[in-house]
């Protein structure tokens, strides 16, 4: 009987203590801490360069512009370089030409050309050694000369000579051009068609293009002037992401997370925009001098990012803005698993002591 006493008191406890710490008048004042924080809007911008040297024919827009991803921005003359095009695309089709001819061959008049002066070799020395012949005969008795005999021999070697150039001409001709000739046309082809496909890339970058939804800042290059790649034609302000770039005293650390929610608020707007912390520094510093807090200006702060959500980009670079940061509505998905999984194990200790009650 004294045990089960004892177990009830303790059950007691137990609730007693989950209901004290749920309704903590501490823990509410800590729940309902709110944070302010100072800054200034920031964005990423993007400085557009041609990637040609060329004269700029034409600007379509200016600042202050609303632009779309892809949209053309402003174009340079293409004279020059759609010459070097044509010629580049008329010396593929030149050697495109040179690969068909290795690849199908001599014509069949033309072997029938080499096997023609084959059989004229063969007949001429088939003469020279008639003669050579005749003159052997005359030769002892004085009929030729020992100078006709010699011209009789030589003629003899130069025509078996000439049969075995022509012979050997048959043969290639029979037999085509050598593949070492056409693998170094075909490379020579690959080599023009890719010129050809470098021309097309730098044609289609006569054309410059902004890579991101945003608004044009600065206008820096001009119509007629020269273009570079060196040069900035335009400086584009990316409309998304916008964040807010704020500083948190040391002191405040540790109440601020990643995740949290927050509100942010600028003289020129009535209703806040909505946010949430998207980045805190990993390394302390000293409060920039064009951050205004509430606090010295030699306590150590850590950068904060706060994303905003600004759908009409009312927003705009460098506008000074007030975050809040409410710790009762932004808790940090860690933070909740702790406290639930703190009270679940309250409530398995409560709930082990009841079926103990049970048994006894």
């Amino acid at each position: 009987m004294n045990k089960r006493k004892m177990l009830l008191i303790l059950l007691i406890f137990c609730v007693g203590l989950v209901f004290w710490w749920y309704f903590s008048p501490s823990r509410i004042m800590e729940d309902t801490r709110e944070i302010t924080l100072y800054g200034q809007i920031d964005l990423r911008t993007v400085q557009l360069t041609f990637s040609e040297q060329e004269y700029i024919e034409e600007m379509y827009v200016d600042e202050g512009d609303v632009v779309q991803s892809g949209q053309v921005l402003a174009v340079l003359k293409k004279d020059r370089l759609a010459a070097q095009y044509k010629e580049a695309v008329a010396r593929v089709d030149a050697q495109r030409n040179v690969v068909q001819r290795l690849t199908t061959g001599l014509r069949p008049q033309e072997v029938l050309q080499a096997r023609a002066k084959v059989n004229a070799a063969q007949i001429r020395l088939k003469n020279a050694n008639s003669l050579l012949r005749r003159v052997k005969t005359t030769t002892p008795s004085g009929a030729s000369t020992r100078k006709s005999l010699d011209d009789a021999v030589t003629a003899v070697d130069l025509a078996r000579a000439e049969l075995t150039i022509e012979k050997n001409g048959l043969s290639l001709a029979e037999e085509g051009y050598r593949k070492e000739n056409i693998a170094e046309a075909e490379a020579t082809l690959k080599g023009l068609q890719a010129a050809v496909e470098l021309l097309q890339v730098r044609m289609g970058e006569l054309q410059l293009t902004t890579p991101v939804d945003g608004i044009i800042q600065n206008r820096i290059a001009e119509a007629g002037e020269l273009a570079s790649p060196a040069r900035v034609a335009f400086t584009l302000a990316v409309t998304e992401p916008k964040w807010v770039r704020a500083y948190l005293p040391e002191p405040e650390l540790g109440c601020v997370s990643e995740g949290m929610i927050a509100a942010v608020y600028s003289d020129s707007f009535a209703e806040p925009f909505e946010g949430w912390v998207g980045f805190i520094s990993p390394q302390a510093e000293f409060t920039p001098k064009r951050v205004e807090t509430t606090e010295l200006r030699t306590q150590l702060v850590y950068e904060v990012r706060v994303w905003v959500d600004d759908p009409d980009n009312k927003l705009k670079l460098g506008m000074p803005v007030t975050v809040k940061l409410d710790t009762a509505a932004s808790k940090n998905i860690n933070s909740d698993l702790e406290n639930i999984s703190e009270l679940n194990i309250e409530k398995d200790r409560c709930a082990n002591l009841s079926s103990d009650l049970r048994k006894q």
